[in-house]
């Protein structure tokens, strides 16, 4: 039973410190404006994370929903951050 709760502890330890070393970002910064052909208002940003990458997101819907990507519909989220930690983690 120790062995399997000491197996159980390191695992947890080792799946929180590959996290620490996960890129994140830094910051995020406004790039431009745009619409669609149909005439939908989006914005272009680029996040700059810790491993020096610097990734495009969109957003959409008065800043409502994020996307990876320039002037994408894929891979969204409801939040900035959580659409800036997805693209660096990719």
């Amino acid at each position: 039973m120790k062995k399997l709760l000491l197996v159980a502890a390191t695992s947890a330890c080792m799946t929180l410190s590959l996290q620490a070393f996960a890129a994140k970002p830094t910051s995020i910064t406004f790039d431009s404006e745009g619409s669609t052909p149909d005439g939908t208002p989006y914005a272009n940003y680029i996040v700059k994370c810790s491993n020096s990458e610097r990734l495009p997101l969109t957003a959409w819907n008065k800043r409502k929903k994020w996307c990876i990507g320039r002037e994408s519909l894929e891979n969204c989220h409801k939040k900035q951050i959580k659409a800036a930690r997805a693209a660096c983690n990719s």
